[in-house]
Order: structure tokens, then C-alpha cells, then sequence
């Protein structure tokens, strides 16, 4: 079933079973999804019998779910409507057309998307951009730009709004035309690190912000690994930037693997405490990234591998550097000073047009034309 751009509004009744099923003790993802299958709605599931809910669950979950609707039911089903009138707010179901198909048929997909924003990326092409939190400066600046090539050719970036490479991978999409998604472990309505406020208040107006976690949960623990499932079920492929050994990257990683997608890496100094994760995807079985265009290829987007790098950048800005690069290698300080242009700021414009296929970077600071 292909997803719709345009969820639909859930009425009053059919929101308070989708509720009580998430709150009912005992009862999981697994569970739920297996009651489903079984009597098609929530609705369905609280009319049904006992012994009609002994063919689907143990005793003890279908006594919870004959039990009358928990106390707090009411409240959470009024601060959701009132919720969902705000400008922005969508609230998604899993059995609704406008689902991501994608991340509807991973195991123990969300029974509840909450949304602000645009719902209608949710179903675009999309890469998860993912890496440590304490980044080094490098791995910021190449998430960003490898975030903005992607986003260039086309691709929804997916990440979770953590510090470090999360958080560039999000300023990456935005700056294409792709556009991002963040993943929150937070109910949507409390942003966690406050540090992203103003990133998470521009991804609301340009791109999308997404939760499975009931309005007003807190940050928590659990929460972070769990909603990775989230990140990898809604992209095509995960490339991770950065990570330690132990980086909760990995985990994201291991997901997509375990759900049919490309896992890309991008390798580092063997020296680098913050590469021996990408280093371990990589003996794993991962896919090596060195530039956009490798994740692009490996997508089958040949076509935007050749042609999207540029799209992303001032076609006037690409010719100058070019043209001043001509077919020799050159140093950065001498392309700087020939172009007029700061060298702090062009070393990360030429990082980015590195990582979109276009220079390749020499040993001594040296750059070196490769197409264009």
C-alpha cells in the first residue's frame, strides 16, 4: 500500500481505542500488532469476547484488555485533540494510508506517529545520516556537507536531533532541497537537547519532526535506543559518520541492517576513537562512503550522483573553483587567495564540494579537480 501525502483525521472514538491499546498493561508493540492482524481496528480489539481474545493472547493480556479504560484515558484523549488543532500537528495511525510504507512493515512499527510539519516527506526517498553526539569538528563538517549533497539529489534526511552529527545532518537537509526529518525519544512537545531548540523550531516550519512517545514524555534512557528502529524504518539506507566502538549509532545500524537496508560508513584514521565504530560496520559488511556519491550509486541513482552534487551549491561559485583549480593539484591557501576568498571559509566550502564528488583532497592541504 503506498502511502498518501495527507493523514486522516481520527475521530474521537477510533483515537481513544488507538490510546487504550498503547496503554494497556501488558500488552506491547508485538501484541498489538498481533491483535490487530487478528480483529483489524483498536476498536475492534475492546468489543471483542475472551475467548475471542484467548485465540490471539495469554490470560492475563486479555483480562487487561476486558478491564474498563484506565482513569487517565479521558485526559490524554482531550490534551491529544487539543493538541492536534495546533497548526502543524498531525497525528498519524498506523493502519491509516498516509503511513510510511516503509517503516509500516518493520517489526513492532509505531501504532501512533505524532507529526509537525510536513507529514508528505515521511514517504519520500530518504537516508538516515546518524553519528556521535561528542563529534569531532570533522565529523561535523562532513555530515553537514555529505547531509546537503544528498539532500541535493533528492533525499529526505532522517536523523535523531542529538548533538554532534545528528544535529548536522538536519542543518545539512535543510540546506537541500531534500529536506529533513527528526526522529524525537521525547514526546513532540518537549524537544530534548534544549540546545536544539532553534534547529528543532526550523525543522517544524521546513521539514518534519516525529514521536511515537504519548505529548509530555520526558526524556529518558530507554527511550533513545528504542526509537532508533524509527530512523532506520523510515529510510532507504543508514550511513553513519562517526561513532565509538559502543556508539549507540551501531545500534541504529544493526537495525537497518536487520531490516533490509544499506548500512554505509565512512572510515577514518585507525587512529581515531571515533572511528573504530564505522571501522567495525565497515568488516561487518557495511558500505564504504567516502562521498555522497557513493550512497547515491549504491541507491541505484546514478543519475543524481552525476548531476545532484551541483544542485546543492551557486553554479557561478562551482565554476570559479573549478576554473581556478584547472587540472592541477593546488593548495587550498593558494585557491583562497586566487578566488578572494577567507581561507577558514573556503576550506569548508571545499569540504563540501570533497564530499560531493567533485575535488579529492591530496596529501599537504592539496585539492585536486575530479569532474565538472
Amino acid at each position: 500500500m503506498q502511502a498518501t501525502d495527507t493523514p486522516a483525521e481520527l475521530t474521537r472514538p477510533a483515537l481513544a481505542g488507538w490510546l487504550r491499546l498503547q496503554q494497556t498493561d501488558g500488552v506491547g508493540l508485538m501484541t498489538a500488532h498481533k491483535l490487530l492482524e487478528r480483529f483489524g481496528t483498536p476498536e475492534g480489539v475492546f468489543v471483542a469476547s475472551r475467548a475471542q481474545l484467548l485465540e490471539a493472547v495469554s490470560a492475563r493480556q486479555a483480562e487487561a484488555l476486558l478491564a474498563a479504560p484506565p482513569a487517565t484515558l479521558a485526559a490524554a484523549l482531550d490534551a491529544v485533540q487539543a493538541w492536534q488543532q495546533q497548526p502543524g500537528n498531525r497525528l498519524l495511525a498506523w493502519g491509516d494510508p498516509a503511513y510510511p510504507e516503509y517503516l509500516r512493515n518493520i517489526s513492532a512499527a509505531p501504532l501512533l506517529l505524532y507529526l509537525k510539519g510536513r507529514a508528505g516527506l515521511l514517504p519520500q526517498r530518504s537516508v538516515a545520516v546518524v553519528g556521535s553526539r561528542n563529534a569531532s569538528r570533522q565529523g561535523v563538517l562532513n555530515a553537514e556537507a555529505l547531509a546537503q549533497a544528498l539532500s541535493a539529489a533528492g533525499l529526505v534526511i532522517v536523523s535523531g536531533l542529538a548533538l554532534g552529527i545528528d544535529a548536522a545532518a538536519h542543518a545539512g537537509g535543510l540546506n537541500g532541497p531534500g529536506g529533513t526529518i527528526a526522529v524525537l525519544g521525547t514526546g513532540i512537545d518537549r524537544i530534548y537537547p534544549a540546545r536544539n531548540g532553534a534547529l528543532a523550531r526550523r525543522i517544524a516550519e521546513e521539514g518534519c519532526i516525529v514521536s511515537e512517545y504519548p505529548l509530555g514524555t520526558p526524556p529518558s534512557r530507554d527511550n533513545f535506543p528504542r526509537r532508533n528502529r524509527i530512523i532506520s524504518g523510515l529510510a532507504h539506507g543508514v550511513l553513519v559518520v562517526e561513532a565509538a566502538a559502543q556508539s549507540g549509532s551501531l545500534i541504529t545500524a544493526r537495525l537497518a541492517a536487520a531490516q533490509g537496508r544499506d548500512v554505509y560508513a565512512v572510515p577514518g584514521s585507525i587512529h581515531a576513537t571515533l572511528s573504530k565504530g564505522c571501522h567495525q560496520l565497515l568488516r561487518e559488511g557495511a558500505r564504504l562512503a567516502e562521498s555522497a556519491a557513493d550512497v547515491l550509486q549504491a541507491l541505484h541513482m546514478a543519475d543524481a550522483a552525476a548531476a545532484g552534487p551541483r544542485a546543492g551549491f551557486d553554479d557561478s561559485f562551482v565554476d570559479r573553483v573549478l576554473a581556478a583549480m584547472g587540472a592541477d593539484p593546488v593548495q587550498a591557501e593558494v585557491l583562497a587567495l586566487h578566488l578572494g576568498e577567507a581561507p577558514g571559509v573556503l576550506q569548508g566550502q571545499l569540504l563540501a564540494l570533497e564530499l560531493a564528488g567533485l575535488l579529492e583532497r591530496l596529501p599537504g592541504g592539496m585539492f585536486q579537480r575530479l569532474r565538472g
